[in-house]
């Protein structure tokens, strides 16, 4: 199992990529939160809230989740990570594999 992590400009479009995600069996779970972030853009810093996705997945499907991400988020470039999970309680694995294809 991985964790893929990125960030959202706002909970609309944290809600439109999670619903495509899940509804591509690419995930068997998302899970957003509102954060607030400070950066730099165009030396200029920032400060800002945003919504986090945590998007729980097999390590296969992290490119296209990264590609799915890509296509139709609002920044021209975010931030995509992913944690391996070293370990996972057997029931929640089991059910993750009815539900990722």
């Amino acid at each position: 199992m991985v964790l893929i992590y990125t960030t959202c400009e706002n909970t609309d479009e944290a809600k439109k990529l999670g619903k495509m995600i899940i509804e591509k069996h690419l995930a068997s779970c998302v899970n957003m939160w509102p954060i607030e972030s400070i950066y730099f853009e165009k030396e200029n810093l920032n400060e800002g809230a945003e919504t986090a996705l945590l998007i729980k997945t097999h390590e296969p499907k992290i490119a296209d989740i990264e590609e799915l991400i890509l296509k139709n988020h609002a920044y021209a470039v975010p931030f995509i990570g992913s944690l391996e999970v070293k370990r996972l309680n057997r029931e929640y694995k089991e059910w993750m594999s009815t539900v990722i294809r």
